[in-house]
């Protein structure tokens, strides 16, 4: 069954840890924490202060997505502060091996990101290190965009050489995920699906999150 994890730029940030406690209550598998810095991509979020507050209080597996120009200099802060997976993009401006040696030394398991330009063949080199690998099906920098089918090649690539390279990363996507684009995502061989809209903003989040889930038990 598919792995849900709402991602809390759609969360009420007056009540993010009830809210945060609310959709893992209705069956959310971890929790997709974005971080942006206004320079990676055009959009500030939160950061350190809030993951370390909601890590103490609300116990749960934290998926912190790095959408920052230099994530080497933050992973010890975001890894202390409870980050579980910590995922950074192959775009940043730090060398990925570098960051990912980083990561395993202080404990957290690894992913890497790629925008929609960037082919995922572009993290064949580093896909034996890694613990997740994330293909965003939408520009990163802000919620509610509309899914990019081009996503799909890129999710099925990297079934593919995880099968004949015998590797056991996790596929993440991230980007217009909601019970219409879920199962065309699953098919093509995602693990994980992060959901903000389709979750926060629905009126029952445990039927939303069924509803995510179902479409893996159609694909």
């Amino acid at each position: 069954m598919a792995l849900i994890a709402p991602s809390l730029l759609s969360a009420d940030f007056t009540q993010l840890g009830r809210e945060c406690r609310e959709v893992l209550d209705a069956g959310a598998s971890m929790l997709h924490f974005d971080v942006m810095d206004g320079h990676f991509v055009p959009n500030i979020s939160v950061g350190v202060p809030v993951l370390a507050s909601l890590a103490k209080k609300t116990p749960a597996v934290y998926d912190v997505h790095l959408m920052i120009s230099h994530p080497l200099a933050y992973a010890r802060q975001f890894i202390e502060a409870g980050a579980d997976y910590l995922v950074f993009h192959y775009e940043a401006e730090d060398d990925p091996a570098a960051v990912l040696q980083r990561i395993q030394e202080l404990g957290a398991k690894p992913g890497m990101a790629i925008k929609p330009a960037t082919p995922a063949e572009a993290l064949k080199p580093y896909l034996s290190s890694l613990s997740m690998a994330l293909v965003m099906a939408v520009e990163p920098g802000f919620g509610g965009q509309a899914f990019q089918p081009g996503a799909l090649e890129k999710i099925a690539w990297l079934k593919k050489y995880r099968e004949e390279a015998g590797l056991s990363y996790l596929i993440e996507v991230d980007g217009g995920i909601d019970p219409a684009t879920a199962r065309a995502v699953l098919e093509a061989g995602a693990d994980v699906l992060v959901a903000g809209s389709a979750v926060f903003l629905s009126r029952d989040r445990a039927e939303a999150i069924r509803a995510l889930q179902a479409e893996s038990q159609k694909a």
